[in-house]
């Protein structure tokens, strides 16, 4: 009977230490092969296990993480064509969420569709990766998306706090370059909305006023908004005009881009109550910023 308490214990202090050990990503793989005419499908069923358990089980920074910090994110992998057993072209969109302080709600942080993903995979593959060679376009698009959704989530609670991620991602694209993937190379079909241009943006020195911006937005903004919902939405207005200054002179960044492809709802929703001025203000800097979305901001000051 002691034997069995003293066991009982032993795999609750296991358990609870394996808890505080947990990785980073909670991520979810969806594979749709709708696109492709073939009876051979449980290569897809693989492929999506494969590429969540590579993202879910592998530990990506050296920071403890409890089961319920592990940051939510969506992996869409739409397979366009299949030319041949085991080759696949695909795009991919990847979606990251963080939480609000005190509150159930997950922001959008990361809405970013990836439209030149070329890659071989066979069931039962070994996904190998090191961040400081080039392994294959999977594993290298998969650990490169890990790294700007966690430099995303650490750059939302501290300022400038995900640079180390960041540089990662960028040393990844670096490493793929040289192998002449599509969707790496600064002058490729999608030039400027590439993995290229999203790394290049999040380490340019010109784009630190945005990373500081989406600071100031999620922790003085979105964080606090349960206890002062005035002054939060004049932080949130804040953090855009900052952004603005940015969007004057790349008005097309990536980063800008993205940015507003994951708040725009949010922002809407936000600035549709709250005063008469400051709905005003906002309309005028998001209009100014995006002006392709004049209609959508419209609502802001109806």
């Amino acid at each position: 009977m002691h034997n069995r308490y003293f066991l009982l214990v032993i795999f609750l202090i296991s358990a609870a230490i394996g808890s505080l050990h947990a990785q980073e990503l909670n991520a979810n793989v969806v594979v749709n092969y709708q696109n492709v005419q073939t009876t051979e499908t449980r290569v897809f069923t693989d492929m999506q296990n494969a590429f969540q358990q590579f993202l879910n089980n592998r530990k990506w920074t050296d920071d403890t993480y409890a089961p319920e910090e592990r940051i939510n994110c969506n992996f869409v992998i739409n397979i366009e064509q299949m030319p041949s057993v085991g080759n696949f072209q695909a795009t991919v969109q990847v979606q990251s969420s963080r939480p609000v302080y005190g509150t159930s709600y997950e922001s959008l942080m990361l809405n970013f569709a990836d439209r030149d993903w070329v890659f071989q995979y066979v069931e039962s593959q070994p996904l190998e990766f090191n961040i400081n060679s080039y392994t294959n376009n999977i594993t290298s698009l998969l650990a490169y998306y890990a790294y700007i959704i966690l430099g995303m989530d650490y750059d939302s609670f501290s300022k400038l706090g995900g640079q180390e991620y960041f540089e990662k991602a960028q040393l990844i694209v670096t490493n793929a370059q040289q192998q002449g993937g599509e969707g790496w190379d600064q002058f490729g079909s999608n030039r400027r909305r590439n993995r290229y241009w999203l790394a290049e943006n999040f380490i340019n020195p010109q784009m630190i006023p945005v990373r500081e911006g989406i600071y100031n937005y999620h922790r003085k903004g979105l964080d606090t908004f349960l206890e002062n919902e005035e002054e939060s939405r004049q932080n949130m207005l804040n953090a855009i005009k900052e952004i603005q200054k940015v969007s004057k002179i790349f008005p097309q960044s990536i980063l800008l881009i993205s940015f507003f492809d994951a708040k725009n709802d949010e922002i809407i929703s936000t600035y549709s109550k709250g005063g008469t001025q400051i709905r005003r203000d906002a309309y005028n800097a998001l209009v100014e910023i995006n002006p392709t979305m004049v209609d959508d901001y419209s609502v802001i000051i109806k």
